[in-house]
């Protein structure tokens, strides 16, 4: 892209340069300042060291000193708690890591929108404005403030409380005659440990709305497409290879689903096919997640694929008439050697073109992205097929149907 020449063309790329959806926030800005983040949201191991200290630490520390580590006459010891230790050892830093990953692989797109020519001088500054927008949701106090209030003013008393909570005695409370007490290690887990967890997977789905609304902005400006563009998709093709940016973030849904289901096959007395409707709704909804949110550009693009086939199919006509003229029709036949001939290169070239447009998607999605993530989602649970048939037995299977 060349260089801008206005003043607003500059500002346009300069905030193009430096988008990010994860780059902010309160909570980034207190993580900065205490060194545990950088611009770059590197210092991802420290984080990591930091919020295991303060989620699952304290957990096995009060576990220990009221009793409840190993066994303590309880339903379920703490140590035993898959999903306590998934939650807090797995998927949290899955979360923190998400954030690097997608910073990086995303980083990239706004600028890319002006460097492939995209936008026109006439749309930048409502692109610039999309861009703004979206830094400022990403920054704002207030909704990382009701985020907080959502947390625990439904997260822990209601959802927790009442939808997740074992109801028996359990390392972090006690049940008996309809009520329920929360140990010292359990007060700490629904007032501190489940919070910080929840509030990092709601910051996710944000973070989500706020690149949704981007992409919905985005797709709104009038966008140069180009039918006959090689990656089928009028040249948006990069916006396919973004869904890859989530790769993480839904691997640590699938640890989270997969330790809710490993405690209930181990304490419950479920088993692994009972839970296939939550793990099929999980994958439908993490995918439509990463890849409805590209569909917004598809009525752009299917008019760029009629235009497209309008246009170079008037083209085409023009050329093999005057071809079909010149090669068969005339009388007075053209010296001109038919072997070497451009004529005959240029049909080619006509035909392809022509067929490009025809084959033009109407998203930029692509089976492989849909397959590779699924397979994010769904790596973690692998491990639980052990517990309906033998590791022989599944190491037989998946052999079979990789070979």
């Amino acid at each position: 892209m060349t260089a801008p020449t206005t003043a607003s063309g500059a500002h346009v790329l300069r905030d193009a340069e430096d988008f990010s959806i994860v780059h902010g926030g309160p909570l980034f800005q207190l993580l900065l300042r205490a060194q545990f983040a950088g611009d770059a949201l590197d210092l991802v191991v420290r984080r990591v060291i930091l919020f295991v200290l303060i989620c699952w630490a304290p957990l096995l520390a009060l576990s220990a000193v009221g009793g409840h580590l190993r066994d303590g006459n309880v339903a379920l010891p703490f140590l035993p708690d898959i999903e306590t230790h998934i939650r807090f050892l797995v998927v949290v830093p899955l979360l923190l890591a998400a954030e690097l990953v997608v910073h990086r692989r995303l980083r990239p797109v706004a600028r890319s929108f002006l460097d492939r020519n995209l936008i026109s001088e006439a749309e930048e500054e409502r692109f610039d404005a999309a861009i703004t927008s979206a830094f400022r949701l990403r920054n704002s106090v207030l909704a990382e403030v009701l985020m907080l209030a959502l947390v625990y003013g439904v997260g822990v008393l209601i959802v927790w409380r009442r939808y997740t909570a074992l109801n028996v005695t359990t390392w972090y409370g006690h049940s008996s005659a309809g009520t329920f007490r929360l140990h010292s290690a359990g007060i700490w887990y629904a007032y501190v440990s489940l919070p910080i967890f929840q509030f990092l997977l709601l910051r996710w789905y944000f973070r989500m709305f706020i690149w949704i609304r981007f992409l919905w902005q985005t797709a709104r400006l009038q966008l140069k497409l180009v039918p006959t563009h090689p990656d089928l998709v009028g040249g948006l093709g990069f916006l396919g290879n973004t869904v890859f940016a989530f790769s993480v973030l839904l691997m640590a849904h699938g640890g989270m689903l997969a330790a809710q289901i490993a405690n209930r096959i181990f304490f419950a007395g479920a088993t692994l096919v009972d839970f296939k409707e939550e793990i099929f709704l999980m994958l439908v909804f993490l995918l439509c997640l990463v890849f409805v949110p590209l569909l917004v550009f598809s009525p752009q693009l299917s008019w760029a694929k009629r235009q497209g086939l309008l246009e170079y199919g008037m083209l085409a006509e023009r050329y093999v008439r005057e071809f079909d003229g010149k090669w068969l029709r005339r009388d007075d036949k053209t010296s001109e050697p038919l072997m070497g001939s451009a004529d005959i290169q240029s049909l080619a070239d006509m035909g392809n073109s022509f067929a490009v447009v025809r084959t033009m998607r109407l998203a930029p999605i692509s089976r492989d992205a849909v397959l590779e993530l699924s397979a994010a989602v769904l790596v973690p649970l692998v491990p639980l097929l052990l517990t309906v048939m033998p590791l022989e037995q599944l190491v037989k299977r998946l052999i079979g149907l990789v070979l």
